[in-house]
């Protein structure tokens, strides 16, 4: 098969309105926008909701104190420096110069991307799609897709919760190797969806060679950074466990209510010519190991208390920790994308520079011919003048 195209895949910056053309960029011809597809687009505060909200609520139900309720998931997840409410992904097939919008194989590209947009939310069921356009008012027909990954089932915090690690780990991408995080080889399993509904319609996936000495390096970086937020996600999932056993004892002990009414029916006795007062003595032991369970207790309460507190800012400080090392796998990735793009950029040019070489040595070579042919015409022969030159030389 001779037509063929690469395929990219690209982690979108998650700009709604301009995928949605809420406002126009520079490189959009406004035009063409009549040609675009809307394939999703919902409030994804309304998406949250239908999500999380009974996990909320199972959780805030779980909470004796006010400061670990939750009153708003999505406003949570906004501020966290862990996760973010949601991702984007974005798929091209080809490029400007053979598959963009003015050329024949652009009607083709946008049937492949339908089928393929069409097919993405039963593929991913942890990944919520709520907004998705497909783009032909830009160079080179596109798919923006927008999702909140999701997972249920969690033991650390809600049940169900925020989480991409997670959600691409159900669907059976672990990560681990260099290069190989749970998004690449998910990103890699889409193209090769994609690839497939292009075969059907007469179109080979390219695959470029990728450009492995220049990247390992920053591969490597990145594979140690994920080794350490992996360790530390660990730690914390530990000290997590930590938390709840504490919290569940606490509360345990909390509940053990010491029997008031016992105290309050205690008959108390002036004695005689005394200012003291005396009762039964099974009253009297009543009191007494009322009294010493009330110390007990007070002081496992409090020495929980501070275990817990402990633990909390632990936790806390461990957090810290992964996200700074998240922030520099992010960056990481980003050094690896802008390489990988210019990487792209120079394969490109060297074949179209490469293609121009090819296309002058056939020009020459027909010139060259030419010149033969008139040579050969008036009875000179090249090969027998160049010898004459060289006896002449000689001499």
């Amino acid at each position: 098969m001779d037509l063929k195209r690469t395929i990219s895949a690209m982690v979108g910056k998650g700009s709604l309105n301009h995928n949605s053309r809420e406002f126009y960029a520079s490189n959009v011809d406004p035009n063409r926008s009549h040609l675009n597809i809307e394939f999703c687009r919902e409030d994804i505060r309304n998406v949250y909701h239908e999500l999380f909200d009974d996990a909320q609520e199972r959780f805030n139900a779980k909470q004796t104190r006010n400061d670990r309720r939750i009153e708003d998931y999505y406003e949570k997840i906004c501020s966290s420096k862990q996760e973010k409410p949601f991702h984007e992904i974005v798929l091209q097939i080809g490029n400007k110069d053979d598959t963009g919008i003015h050329t024949e194989l652009a009607e083709t590209a946008k049937q492949c991307l339908i089928e393929y947009a069409n097919r993405f939310q039963a593929r991913n069921p942890t990944l919520r799609v709520f907004w998705s356009h497909l783009h032909m008012d830009e160079a080179t027909p596109h798919i923006h897709i927008d999702f909140v990954p999701h997972i249920t089932g969690s033991k650390r915090g809600m049940d169900t919760r925020v989480s991409l690690k997670q959600a691409l780990s159900q669907l059976g991408f672990k990560g681990g190797t260099r290069s190989a995080t749970e998004w690449n080889q998910w990103a890699q399993s889409e193209k090769q969806v994609l690839a497939e509904i292009m075969l059907e319609h007469g179109i080979e996936w390219e695959q470029l060679g990728t450009h492995e000495e220049h990247l390992s390096v920053l591969d490597y970086k990145k594979q140690e950074r994920a080794k350490e937020v992996r360790a530390l996600d660990t730690t914390i999932a530990e000290k997590q466990t930590q938390v709840d056993e504490i919290e569940q004892t606490l509360q345990s002990v909390q509940k053990q209510v010491i029997d008031i009414d016992k105290i309050e029916n205690i008959s108390v006795k002036k004695a005689l010519l005394s200012d003291k007062v005396t009762l039964p003595r099974s009253d009297f032991e009543n009191l007494l190991n009322a009294a010493k369970q009330y110390v007990v207790y007070r002081r496992q309460d409090d020495r929980l208390q501070g275990l817990l507190d402990a633990a909390n800012a632990k936790i806390m400080q461990l957090e810290s920790v992964v996200d700074e090392l998240k922030r520099k796998v992010s960056g990481l990735v980003d050094e690896l994308s802008n390489i990988e793009f210019w990487h792209k950029r120079e394969l490109d040019e060297v074949k179209s520079e490469s293609r121009e070489v090819r296309r002058e040595n056939l020009m020459l070579k027909r010139e060259q011919k030419g010149l033969m042919n008139l040579l050969q015409r008036y009875g000179i022969d090249p090969a027998k003048e160049r010898t004459r030159e060289q006896e002449r030389d000689e001499r």
